[in-house]
């Protein structure tokens, strides 16, 4: 059932009002908003036979920008009220100034929606939460007599935010969100390894704790805690890398995709900077930024400064095309916004911000180009892993990777990280798959301190030269 209209302040804070002194904030101003936001969320965790966890937390507030050249000045407070609008308009007015400015236009208007409007909380009854809880941990347990502890996981949270310019444009949405995670912890012959399998997206948590869909995250995380029980000590030195589908897109994300973030461009630190038109990748190399897949985990029907979400070409056969672009940064750098102004929360700017950031597949069999290494690992899974953004040198933890050998697929390996750079690694893919798979929906970003949902895609990659830190010689 879907929920009423959202007007998050219009009882405390009557729209005409807001309007008032939200221009007088940004008068003489290039760009501002009061974006107004509530949100709830809950999050189950069952752990070793019994509910660890059960936390619900409900927040509301506003944050306040007035925008004039490079500088931008915002106040947020939790207190949705007249007076917490004029304190914030006041704050807002000391870095304006004078102003001199003239107000930029305003966001073009959309009526695409790409997810549902219920509030995914509402759509499971807590009982049956419970229920579904127990079910994976009983079902995980029962498929090997290996398994020794079970954790899963149901969370879900609906956001719902309400942008108001000082133009009078209104724009609203309401963006839910929903994951499953299922983690197993295996043990043979006093050897203990895990796994874990998860996703979701914005959608409802109907099709999420359906038996079918659970049972098979708890099998994949199962198979993935069995391969490393059987994984032998990863190899060291500079070797060909073939990196499956899907979620092992988060490297590009890290090494590749930071770096074609407007801001880092605009002030020059980034690798990528000042290289627009250039042959950045190997030719066939595609990469886009989209925002518009429906359901997906990165998408936005609107950023969070009322753009239309969009689908933006990064790199383009190889060559540099674009980069993803804010209001503020998009305006300095004399080009379009593309619908990637993020924030956190009512209480962060907003900043240029992935959405599902993609490398397009191409024509090559994936087993083909496995096939084709002649000493190097397949990575299938990725952990964590750390990029500096100025050089676009990053270090990647593998979950889930393969020796292989003249072509033959050997032992799993262990303890495998893959060390580069961005714009090296680019430079170097020889090959595309015809497998271009999106992960399964369990991104999640980090920038400045700011931490928003993101999805990643890719086809199955064949590298020359990365470095392999391993723990055998």
């Amino acid at each position: 059932m879907s929920q009423a209209p959202f007007r998050p302040f219009e009882s405390a804070v009557p729209h005409d009002e807001a309007l008032t002194i939200l221009r007088s904030a940004t008068a003489g101003a290039e760009d501002g908003e009061l974006f107004v936001e509530r949100r709830k969320s809950e999050s189950l965790v069952f752990d070793d036979g019994r509910l660890r966890t059960a936390s619900y937390d409900a927040s509301e507030g506003f944050g306040l920008r007035a925008v004039q050249n490079d500088v931008a000045a915002y106040a947020h407070s939790t207190d949705v009220s007249i007076p917490a609008l004029k304190r914030a308009a006041e704050t807002a007015r000391l870095a304006v100034g004078d102003g001199g400015g003239t107000l930029a236009d305003a966001p073009r208007a959309t009526n695409t929606r790409l997810y549902t409007d219920e509030d995914p909380i509402e759509s499971a009854s807590f009982p049956a939460k419970i229920e579904t809880l127990r079910e994976i941990d009983a079902f995980a347990r029962d498929l090997d007599s290996r398994v020794v502890q079970v954790s899963a996981t149901i969370a879900a949270a609906v956001q719902e935010v309400e942008i108001l310019r000082p133009d009078g444009v209104l724009v609203r949405d309401v963006r839910p969100m929903t994951r499953v995670n299922v983690s197993v912890i295996v043990e043979q012959n006093g050897r203990r390894e895990s796994g874990s399998a998860g996703g979701g997206g914005r959608v409802g948590l109907s099709g999420l704790i359906d038996p079918t869909d659970w049972q098979n995250k708890a099998r994949e995380a199962l198979r993935i805690a069995l391969v490393n029980l059987d994984a032998i000590p990863a190899p060291a030195g500079v070797m060909e890398v073939a990196l499956g589908p899907g979620w092992p897109g988060i490297l590009l994300h890290e090494a590749i995709g930071h770096g074609l973030e407007g801001d880092f461009n605009r002030k020059g630190s980034s690798a990528f900077a000042g290289l627009m038109g250039q042959q950045i990748a190997s030719k066939g190399v595609t990469v886009v930024d989209d925002g518009t897949i429906a359901d997906r985990r990165g998408s936005i029907t609107i950023d969070d400064e009322g753009t239309p979400s969009s689908r933006t070409v990064l790199i383009e056969d190889g060559v540099l095309t674009g980069y993803m672009q804010d209001r503020q940064n998009a305006r300095l750098m004399g080009v379009a916004p593309t619908g990637n102004g993020r924030r956190q929360s009512y209480a962060h700017k907003p900043m240029p911000r992935m959405t599902n950031t993609i490398m397009l597949g191409g024509d090559a069999d994936p087993a083909a180009l496995v096939a084709d290494i002649k000493d190097g690992i397949w990575a299938v899974g990725f952990g964590g892993g750390q990029v500096d953004i100025t050089n676009g040198k990053f270090v990647f933890s593998c979950t889930e990777a393969y020796r292989v050998e003249n072509g033959k697929i050997g032992a799993p390996v262990k303890g495998a990280t893959l060390i580069g750079d961005g714009p090296s690694a680019l430079k170097r893919i020889r090959g595309l798959g015809n497998d271009m798979a999106l992960d399964p929906g369990m991104g999640t970003c980090g920038k400045d301190g700011q931490w928003v949902p993101v999805g990643v895609g890719q086809p199955t990659v064949l590298m020359d030269g990365l470095t392999i830190g391993g723990s055998a010689a």
